[in-house]
Order: C-alpha cells, then structure tokens, then sequence
C-alpha cells in the first residue's frame, strides 16, 4: 500500500491549536501539505484570544521539517474568515483543503439559554463554516480542483441535552455541506462532513473514565483521506468515534401514497408510514434534491396506495 501524500498541498484548517484540529495538522504536515494554522486560543467557551496554541503547533510541523503559518483571526466573523483564506493565498499562492473545525460549547438547557449563548456558537461553527467557505470556494473552483471537509456532530445528526445551539449548528453545517458539493461538482471540488468523537478539550466536565481509547488520531485518518487527491465520495457524512468510522445518511420510509387524506387516515397508516425496513435514500450529488421530487411525483403517477 503506498503512502498517500500531500506534496505542495495547501491545507487551511481552523481551530488547528489543540484537539482535532491540531491532530488534522502535524498529520497533514508529516504528509507533505503546507498547512495554515488557524486558531484565535480562546476559551472553550469562545472568550479571550492566546496567540500560543496556534504557534506552537506551527513551531512543532518547522521543527519537524515542514511548512506552516499560525493566523489567530476568529471565523465567528465575515472579515476573520476572508483574512485567513487571504493569508493562505499571499503565503502559499493558493488553498487545496480547507478543514472547519473550529467550535465552542456554551451549555445550558433549552428553558434557560440566553440569545447570547446560542448566537456565539452559531457564529463558530455554522456561520464560521460559511465565513472560510465563501472566500476560499471561488479559488479552488477557478483551480478546478479542491477538498472541504466541515465538521458536524453526533449532536448535529441526533440531539443532545443542554447544547440546543450547538446541536442546531451542526445540523445546519450538513446544509451547508450539501450545497457545497453541489456547486463544487463541476469544478473538482469535493466537499464532505465529519462526525467526530474524541476526547478533548470539548469533553470538560464528563465523565469519560469508561469511555474505550478515543484520541484524536483516531478521526485524523479519515479526515486525512477525505483531504487527499484520492478522495472520491463528496456530499456525504462520516462517522469517526472511538476507532469506528461509518457512514451517515438521510434516509426515507418508502411511505404510503393515496390520492387524498384525511386526518384520521393518517393515524391510521402511520406504522405504514414509518416503516423504514426498506429504506430509500437519495445520494446528494448529482441531484438528490430532483431525485426527491422525482420519487414522490412517480409515486403519485402510479396512483398505487402503499
């Protein structure tokens, strides 16, 4: 098996100071890629700014005999975004992958959280995801060739206590990743999400003492292959948790046609309905979303209740 290489790649990766982030660097970097370190140092919770994490991880890939930059702007706002992207393009001449990995927690239950608290983490990891997309989305299309990876989360797909912000963030960044490998099709740009579960600095105050080995080196690879010229999957959603990666999808019950309904009729064939044995799915790209209609319209012409 030959190794798989980054040689004169350019990766962006934001929130590269610690965690993930940082893991998704040095493997990059050991594999050839020049990459720009992007992490303002702040709080778990997003307050305060600490140049040390970002640089620290670029001295580890120069000491090492690779190439990196540190750029400590914040992605929680349009003009954070561009600067990064911008940094990548006057150092390195252009961007080839770009990681969004940058994320905050502000926990609290959904009876209690503050307008505040849900907008700050919106602005990292929903609109921080739009905010480097949209300026580095251009250059790699004009390139015909470029990898995104954005970064969802086991809340995004399944809810969780407390986190109604981050929960709601993550969803919307598999939107947000659909879209991208939409339009990034034509011109070699290849866009997929990431569901991590590792224990970092995210992991403050569980209990993880039962948890079976969950490293960030355990996500890299994946991320790492979904990088790579050799990728070849864009619009869907992987799963990296404790040594186990998978697939996640939107799936459908095939569902129950008729030509008209009534409330009651509803309740009736709801176990119908919900029936999931046979699940229908429709992949994103080239066109899921026709593909959608197409079923359901189909369904309709066949004028066949079941």
């Amino acid at each position: 098996m030959s190794t798989l290489r980054f040689d004169d790649r350019v990766a962006v990766i934001t929130g590269a100071g610690r965690g993930l982030g940082r893991e998704y660097a040095l493997l990059l970097a050991s594999r050839g890629a020049k990459v720009v370190v992007n992490d303002p140092g702040g709080s778990l919770t997003g307050d305060g700014t600490d140049t040390a994490p970002a640089q620290q991880v670029v001295d580890e890939i120069v000491s090492a005999g690779g190439e990196a930059i540190a750029v400590t702007d914040s992605v929680a706002t349009a003009e954070g975004g561009q600067a990064i992207i911008d940094a990548a393009v006057e150092r390195f001449g252009r961007v080839d992958i770009l990681i969004h990995n940058a994320g905050t927690v502000r926990r609290a239950s959904l009876k209690e959280m503050s307008y505040d608290d849900f907008d700050a983490v919106l602005d990292v990891h929903l609109r921080g995801a739009f905010h480097v997309v949209r300026p580095a989305f251009p250059y790699m299309c004009a390139a015909g060739y470029g990898r995104v990876v954005l970064t969802s989360s086991i809340g995004g797909l399944y809810g969780n206590h407390e986190v109604a912000n981050y929960a709601a963030a993550k969803a919307g960044i598999l939107g947000l990743c659909n879209v991208v490998a939409l339009e990034g099709a034509a011109d070699g740009v290849l866009c997929n999400a990431i569901v991590p579960g590792a224990v970092t600095r995210m992991a403050e105050g569980l209990d993880t003492s039962a948890y079976p080995p969950m490293g960030a080196d355990l996500v890299a690879p994946a991320v790492g292959w979904l990088t790579h010229d050799s990728c070849s999957v864009t619009g869907e959603f992987f799963v990296a948790i404790a040594g186990r990666i998978a697939r996640a999808v939107v799936a459908e019950s095939p569902g129950v046609y008729q030509p008209s309904w009534t409330v009651e009729e509803v309740g009736e064939q709801m176990d119908h309905i919900r029936d999931v044995s046979e699940p229908v799915i429709f992949p994103v790209v080239p066109d899921g979303h026709a593909d959608h209609i197409r079923y359901s319209f189909a369904r309709a012409a066949e004028g066949v209740s079941s």
